[in-house]
């Protein structure tokens, strides 16, 4: 039992005075090490103070007193006062080492989520393709996180867990952690996650939340979060995308010139390049910008756009992206267009098994959330996007896999499988 820590809490219910309560398996490790080195700052300050106080008093300047003569070498005294603290630095140094390779060593079969940071916010992706602006974990089970910065020194720190771990850039950062839960927690709890390097002017704000899910509420999470981009028409879908993946930063929609072109003359226009011939804006040419920018930059724009490979923005989130582009076109046709195909996938998906012939049709009529009730309200309670809940960055680092995707696309959870993508 850490004592001190119940002395005052002062960082709600769990919490103590000097951490807040302790939600993983590693966490022990700092505690007791902090515990420990507090303890001797507290018996040698004790013991230092007492003495120095006695000396202050027996040996104070008094008048017809004479000061006594004290020796000015004392061996055993000398040993004493270097050997002690000498053993104290090894116990010390024992039990960290022991702590930071418990605290280094992954296990084997972790759960692996893609961690991309950026000025200023943080973006978590898992194996079946959800992507979000605050860590979802499920309690019980060892998570690696691989991490990624694009722009500059980053520091990943969860208190609850005591995880803590820099990200460079054009570096692949690795950590671990069990989270545990109690009892009380219910279906899961939430931890406050922080960026705790200077990382510019907004570096306060680059703070997220660490959810830590019972395991079947986790796997609901998971099915959850990939339904909703199913179930959302893809110009809402698209509007999200545009607004929390940092495309509104470069691209307006009303004709504004910003760093990159404007959105509203995409389509239905010729368009013309320093670095190839002209082409008349369709949906393969936008494609081709949001994949391979650098093929074709528009003349009297810099060549600053990133790539965002599949791993990065996925096909529904790509042809979402296409049709909000669509949806604010000048041109009132192409804009029609873009509103007359506006069914999310899921009802298009229907409406395909309908018209086809010798469909399972118990297949298609399967609710993937059937089994997830209890959790639903709970999940709509966070009030999170599908797929882009809040990341106020731009763009995330390419993931380097061989193939430049994501792993599966299955809605369902891999917990305890490797199906998580390379980072």
């Amino acid at each position: 039992m850490n004592f001190l820590n119940q002395l005052n809490p002062m960082f709600g219910e769990g919490g103590g005075f000097w951490f807040p309560r302790a939600a993983s398996t590693t966490a022990y490790h700092v505690d007791s090490l902090f515990d420990l080195i507090l303890w001797i700052c507290i018996v040698f300050f004790v013991i230092i103070v007492a003495v120095m106080l006695y000396f202050m008093i027996a040996y104070r300047r008094r008048e017809g007193v004479e000061a006594v003569r004290t020796a000015t070498h004392n061996d055993v005294l000398e040993i004493t006062w270097s050997v002690i603290p000498t053993l104290l630095i090894f116990v010390i140094f024992a039990k960290g080492f022991a702590g930071y390779l418990d605290m280094r060593t992954p296990p084997e079969n972790t759960y692996i989520v893609n961690v991309y940071a950026k000025k200023w916010g943080w973006t978590f992706k898992y194996p079946n393709g959800v992507i979000s602006s605050n860590l979802h974990v499920p309690a019980g089970v060892p998570v690696e996180l691989k991490m990624q910065s694009e722009d500059v020194i980053h520091s990943f720190f969860v208190p609850a867990f005591r995880v803590k771990q820099d990200i460079v850039p054009g570096r692949i950062a690795t950590t671990w952690f069990e989270a545990t839960m109690t009892e009380e927690d219910g279906q899961m709890v939430e931890y406050d996650l922080f960026c705790t390097e200077y990382c510019g002017q907004q570096h306060a704000d680059m703070k997220a939340k660490a959810v830590v899910h019972e395991r079947k509420s986790f796997d609901c999470w998971l099915v959850y979060e990939r339904q909703k981009l199913l179930d959302m028409p893809p110009i809402d879908l698209g509007k999200i995308l545009y607004e929390q993946r940092g495309c509104v930063g470069c691209h307006s929609i009303d004709g504004t010139r910003k760093v990159g072109p404007s959105f509203n003359k995409t389509f239905g226009q010729e368009h013309k390049f320093s670095n190839a011939d002209p082409v008349v804006g369709d949906e393969e040419y936008v494609r081709e910008s949001i994949r391979y920018p650098q093929r074709k930059v528009r003349e009297g724009y810099g060549g600053v756009m990133p790539a965002y490979p599949e791993s990065q923005l996925e096909m529904l989130e790509l042809d979402a992206l296409i049709a909000y582009i669509k949806s604010v076109n000048e041109d009132e046709q192409i804009r029609d267009e873009a509103f007359g195909n506006n069914l999310p996938p899921s009802q298009q998906k229907d409406e395909d098994s309908e018209e086809g012939e010798g469909g399972d049709e118990s297949a298609s009529d399967a609710d993937p959330l059937a089994e997830c009730e209890e959790y639903l309200e709970s999940f709509k309670a966070m009030g999170a996007a599908p797929s882009a809940d809040g990341m106020n960055a731009s763009d995330m680092p390419e993931a380097e896999t061989e193939d430049g995707t994501s792993g599966g696309e299955e809605s369902g959870s891999t917990i305890g499988s490797d199906a998580a993508p390379d980072a």
